[in-house]
């Protein structure tokens, strides 16, 4: 047997080159060119953009979200939510269009309402004058369209048919009982497709709702898109007798809050006219950019 014996500074020479960081691993073999053929490079792959924080997506989830009253002789007489899908530049200036609900907006029982949007900066609430530039016929196609001059928040990015999946984690952002921004957490509890289709034409979430909460959005916690938006929710009369008189009320049943899909509002903006607020999501396929931004 032949022993080496090595001296110190080689010793530690040899140590400094293992323990040496490397980003690039160059191997030199002999192929099927033979010696002296281009070595083979090895790089390591950059880390993936870390996902971001609930909380963090909360916050990007907000700004698209704003709430709505009915107004007759200065009283609220009636309140819902929407989700600001659009902007527009005009000579004007800009214009920003809010999703909400058919049924929100319905004025035939006042006798000289106004449509106003409010959106809350902490204490603060700033009012637009609104005006309905098209609505669906209800309960097929619960869905209203608002104009709203002066409104200049970001428009939420419509979420692609296939991105809708049972389970799905997600926030539902709306302003329940006329009152500011509200949100609460669930899952994608039920999505309905269409047989003849193929799209989802209805989904349902557990995340509990409340009066007014109709034309508010329901966002993915993983991208924050706009997945549906709120209808309405299935109730349960509950009855009590208090000194032998009968009460009853209507409470949200869990589980039960049914929303008009991406797909559906999708299809509601090209029927009437709209088609250009959706940028360039196509629909069945992953969605692109998320700006919404038209100019006429």
């Amino acid at each position: 047997m032949t022993r080496f014996s090595l001296g110190l500074p080689a010793l530690f020479a040899m140590l400094s080159c293992a323990a040496a960081p490397s980003s690039q691993v160059v191997s030199e073999t002999s192929g099927t060119g033979g010696a002296g053929s281009a070595p083979v490079v090895m790089q390591q792959v950059g880390a993936h953009t870390p996902r971001l924080t609930r909380k963090e997506q909360v916050k990007r989830i907000l700004p698209h979200n704003v709430r709505l009253a009915l107004v007759e002789e200065g009283k609220a007489k009636r309140t819902a939510s929407g989700v600001v899908i659009g902007n527009e530049k005009t000579a004007e200036g800009l214009v920003s269009y809010v999703l909400t609900n058919a049924h929100a907006v319905e004025m035939d029982d006042l006798k000289d309402p106004s449509l106003v949007v409010i959106v809350d900066d902490r204490a603060d609430s700033t009012e637009y004058g609104a005006q309905v530039v098209a609505t669906g016929s209800v309960p097929d196609m619960d869905l209203a369209l608002l104009k709203v001059p002066g409104l200049s928040l970001a428009p939420a990015q419509l979420a692609a048919d296939s991105e809708l999946e049972l389970g799905d984690d997600v926030v539902v952002a709306a302003s329940p009982f006329g009152r500011a921004l509200s949100l609460s957490g669930g899952m994608l509890s039920q999505v309905e497709w269409d047989k003849e289709s193929k799209k989802p034409r209805m989904v349902k979430t557990d995340a509990p709702i409340g009066y007014g909460a109709s034309g508010g959005g329901i966002f993915s916690l993983e991208t924050g898109k706009l997945l549906a938006i709120v209808e309405g929710y299935r109730t349960a009369k509950v009855g009590f007798a208090v000194a032998e008189q009968n009460y009853s009320f209507d409470v949200p049943m869990p589980g039960e809050t049914f929303a008009a899909p991406s797909g559906k509002v999708r299809q509601f903006l090209q029927q009437k006219g709209f088609a250009r607020l959706l940028g360039g999501t196509a629909g069945t396929g992953p969605a692109t950019d998320g700006s919404q931004t038209a100019s006429r």
